[in-house]
């Protein structure tokens, strides 16, 4: 199973995809480490950061795309570009996409059997709320 694990911040994607081959944990190599969108929000803009995430999709054999929950209004909320991102994902096809609450994501990675210091993985720390979305999700569906 090939997970992508995304969080969504101002206009970037951030990205960290994890593999589980036999019982192991595996991050396999990656082009890119986060999509953008690089302009306003227009329509030619998130078809183009969609048809680029399809692209990885396809390219990576990518079967679940977990993204982490972002509140909707409050102190935290994400913007409104961010939850256009969110729609543009979830209107991929030939992969599933999930959203995963924050609470969700700390209590399955509490639970969780497996432990991964995120300092031995190689990713960089913007990519560290991706990779633990990511690894809690498949820690649920093992």
């Amino acid at each position: 199973m090939r997970v992508c694990g995304v969080e969504l911040a101002g206009n970037d994607a951030n990205i960290a995809l994890l593999n589980l081959e036999n019982d192991m944990f595996r991050l396999p190599d990656c082009r890119t480490r986060k999509l953008s969108l690089q302009k306003a929000a227009t329509a030619h803009e998130l078809k183009y950061f969609q048809k680029s995430f399809a692209q990885l999709v396809q390219d990576y054999k990518i079967e679940i795309i977990v993204i982490r929950q972002r509140p909707m209004k409050g102190k935290f909320a994400g913007g409104a570009i961010g939850f256009k991102l969110e729609a543009v994902l979830e209107l991929l096809s030939g992969v599933q996409v999930i959203i995963m609450p924050p609470t969700e994501i700390k209590a399955a990675l509490k639970d969780s059997q497996m432990y991964v210091e995120f300092s031995e993985t190689g990713l960089k720390g913007f990519q560290k709320s991706a990779f633990e979305t990511a690894l809690a999700y498949m820690s649920q569906h093992l």
